[in-house]
């Protein structure tokens, strides 16, 4: 969970072009061949014999190696997985025999580390507790992306268990991982809870990596560290395998540098399993490959969430910006639109996420992680004031300890805060507005720049537009949409239950036309405005 903290100290600026490379061109020079390479650039090298995955592997280790654990050491990326070059070979091997599985094949990724890998790579969520600790199998969408031909790189640092433990933590720390860093600017919050994942793409230490929401954890940290980032509709993608909060609300959902890759990693995670049923409502994902060549945004009608925007001058300035672009793009913008009520989500949503944590959690560890030390939350617990010096030095678990208090699923509390969710966010809210503007999606800055990390006071409070759709679980897409004094911010769409192929349209033709993403410099702090 990520409780979307952003500061509100920075002035305007514009949006800042950075033209993508045509799928199939070589590599831009630099000191990485493959800087910004996208899936089709790297399929291409890969069927023209440029290179090979295991080369691309090793490159990518290389990388993690000279970026994440040397340099400015941006602690992204939790354990690497020795396992890699030898995956990696088989592929290289069955594609000179049998040709590419699709596109994915040979592809480096990143996965989270609350999503289990059944290898020898640890499931940790980021607590000592979980340190070591293998797990039984395969998550679903792991066995997915493998069957697709990607090679699992390793596992990202995450805000340890998902955010979900301290009211007054710091996104993107864990005890197992330490704190991860802003690529943009060092001593700035990358946000959370899929920090590593989100720094890992935007600072290129993989292809693309896989993240997981349960109220903008992966909007939020892909808006900040400058990428594209898909909370699916809850359903689309299968949740076994993934460490619990939410039953209603968790999801795992791809982040990549570019729409075109973020759709082809959903179309290969997104598929009905048996083991969650949710899943079972879910349309066949073919659709998400045909959505960037059929939907545009010519003609659509796009409802303006004004009163989310928040109070940021320079968040503002480059949201008019954006606003205009789609409008020259041929957009209908339906200005202003209102979610009425939806401040009121607040208080349901976190009694329903502490209600469905508890057996969430012992459900996960009974069938992952049998032999961990730790077999429920009230074990998390006091596991947590034995490792006081290293666990809860900079903030405790009060979250936890609520949560452990509470009644159960079938209490009044719990049913009456998971309804009111549901009708405020659902049928008052998304469903109730894009009906009543006939609407294909809702726009709104994704959320602020990136904040100052401070482990002694936590993150710092400020405007989102993550908790309507999270609440819903409908799906939310953000695409890089400029730069605040050389902060990234994104620009978010918002659809109905299952919209995912229409909002990949309408995120991609905006991205197309803005090509607003550019790669991190890694500089220490936010360069003064010059007099």
């Amino acid at each position: 969970m990520d409780r979307r903290r952003f500061v509100a100290a920075l002035a305007p600026a514009g949006l800042l072009a950075g033209r993508a490379v045509p799928a199939g061109a070589a590599p831009r020079a630099g000191a990485f061949a493959w800087q910004e390479a996208t899936f089709a650039q790297l399929q291409a090298a890969m069927e023209a014999g440029r290179v090979t995955s295991h080369a691309l592997v090793e490159a990518y280790l290389r990388r993690i190696d000279a970026i994440d654990r040397r340099g400015p050491r941006l602690r992204s990326v939790i354990e690497t997985n020795p396992e890699a070059p030898a995956i990696a070979a088989a592929l290289d091997d069955e594609r000179r025999r049998r040709g590419p599985r699709g596109p994915l094949h040979g592809i480096p990724l990143l996965v989270k580390d609350n999503i289990a890998t059944g290898d020898r790579m640890s499931t940790s969520c980021g607590s000592l507790a979980l340190d070591g600790v293998r797990a039984a199998r395969d998550a679903h969408v792991v066995a997915r992306l493998r069957e697709a031909g990607a090679v699992i790189l390793g596992k990202n640092n995450l805000s340890e268990w998902a955010n979900i433990r301290s009211t007054r933590s710091t996104s993107g720390w864990s005890a197992r991982g330490g704190l991860t860093r802003h690529p943009y600017a060092l001593d700035r919050n990358p946000s959370g809870s899929s920090a590593g994942s989100a720094v890992a793409v935007a600072a290129n230490l993989a292809a693309a990596a896989v993240g997981t929401e349960t109220d903008g954890s992966i909007v939020s940290p892909a808006s900040i560290n400058g990428i594209v980032g898909i909370k699916p509709t809850v359903g689309r993608v299968s949740r076994d395998g993934i460490v619990p909060i939410s039953s209603t609300q968790d999801t795992a959902g791809p982040m990549a540098r570019t729409v075109a890759d973020a759709a082809a990693l959903l179309a290969a995670m997104a598929g009905r399993d048996a083991g969650d049923g949710a899943t079972a409502s879910a349309p066949s994902a073919g659709d998400l490959g045909r959505a960037l060549d059929v939907y545009r945004l010519e003609g659509a009608r796009l409802g303006v969430v004004r009163h989310l925007f928040g109070a940021h001058e320079g968040v503002n300035a480059l949201a008019e910006r954006a606003l205009a672009t789609l409008q020259a793009e041929g957009a209908v913008l339906v200005d202003p639109v209102e979610l009425k009520n939806i401040e009121a989500v607040t208080g349901p949503e976190l009694e329903v996420l502490l209600h469905e944590m508890k057996p969430g959690l012992a459900a996960w560890l009974a069938e992952f992680a049998p032999q961990a030390p730790v077999r429920t939350l009230a074990d998390v617990i006091a596991w947590n004031v034995r490792q006081r010096a290293r666990e809860m030095a900079w903030f405790g678990q009060e979250l936890f300890e609520r949560a452990e208090a509470t009644a159960g699923l079938d209490s009044r509390a719990y049913l009456d805060a998971l309804a009111a969710c549901r009708r405020i966010a659902r049928t008052e809210g998304i469903d109730a507005v894009l009906a009543a503007h006939r609407l294909d999606a809702l726009v709104a800055p994704t959320g602020g720049p990136a904040w100052l990390s401070d482990l002694v006071n936590g993150d710092h409070v400020g405007s989102s537009f993550s908790t309507p759709a999270a609440v819903a679980g409908y799906p939310h897409v953000t695409v890089p949409a400029g730069f605040v004094h050389g902060l990234p911010v994104g620009l978010s769409f918002v659809g109905p239950a299952f919209g995912e192929a229409a909002l990949l349209g309408l995120a991609h033709a905006f991205e197309q036309a803005t090509r607003a993403r550019r790669a991190p410099g890694f500089a220490r702090t936010v360069a003064l405005p010059q007099p």
